[in-house]
């Protein structure tokens, strides 16, 4: 398995350049790492962090905790992502991330991340685009979630994780690990659990994808991509993998 600096490195460099004396400074970071469990928090809402984390293996999920105990799931974060980086420029977090099964994610020092932007400006603007690409992808799911039909709704967010786990190596041929519960999608989608199900149903009825067990099969590439309404372009990715 690569170090967490170097899968840092990897994921800046699916939409950004990196220089030499880039990478030698994130070779440089000092990195610790940590075991979640399944649902455990990391950040929370309200924290004051003062370290990055980066998802080592495993995916971690962005959420509002609303009242009474049920959240919204905003994003997932896979190997190589950097979910919190917005941290370094707000006092508290407005989100909390959490594991979605097993996971282990390494925490670099804030400290350490500014310092190296002030030696390496370019790898601060590089840092600084993984959070433009994240909001970009909360403006599709913005759009997603209010303006697409429930099934398009499920097929666009497949075919999101499978692209995204594509580009990043982490995919099984045609199989890639999403560790969702139903609950946790009906949570993502803003759908009810009853409608989930049968969403679920019309999906692999589709013959385009399955999904059983946190494991996404997709048997049609392109035909998911039409019915999810999905164009890679807003991920911002240097390069666009036909699949």
């Amino acid at each position: 398995m690569d170090s967490p600096q170097q899968m840092l490195v990897r994921n800046l460099r699916e939409h950004s350049r990196l220089a030499d004396d880039d990478i030698d400074e994130i070779r440089s970071f000092s990195i610790t790492t940590r075991e979640l469990a399944a649902d455990q928090d990391f950040v929370r809402q309200g924290d004051r962090p003062e370290v990055a984390v980066l998802v080592v293996s495993g995916m971690l999920a962005r959420y509002h905790l609303l009242e009474g105990g049920r959240r919204q799931y905003l994003s997932f974060h896979m190997s190589g992502d950097l979910p919190d980086s917005q941290g370094l420029f707000i006092d508290r977090m407005d989100h909390a991330l959490c594991a979605l099964g097993p996971a282990t994610v390494a925490s670099i020092p804030h400290k350490q991340i500014l310092k190296a932007f002030a030696r390496r400006p370019s790898l601060g603007i590089a840092i600084w685009r993984e959070t433009l690409v994240d909001a970009a992808i909360f403006r599709e799911a913005i759009t997603n979630n209010s303006a697409r039909a429930k099934q398009t709704r499920m097929a666009h967010l497949f075919c999101e994780l499978f692209y995204r786990a594509r580009v990043s190596g982490l995919n099984r041929g045609n199989k890639c690990s999403i560790p969702l519960t139903l609950v946790q999608l009906a949570e993502t989608l803003a759908m009810a659990l009853a409608t989930v199900n049968r969403t679920l149903h019309q999906l692999r009825a589709s013959g385009t994808m399955e999904f059983h067990d946190g494991e996404l099969v997709v048997l049609k590439w392109r035909e998911l991509q039409k019915l999810g309404d999905f164009n890679a372009d807003y991920l911002h990715l240097k390069k666009q993998l036909p699949i």
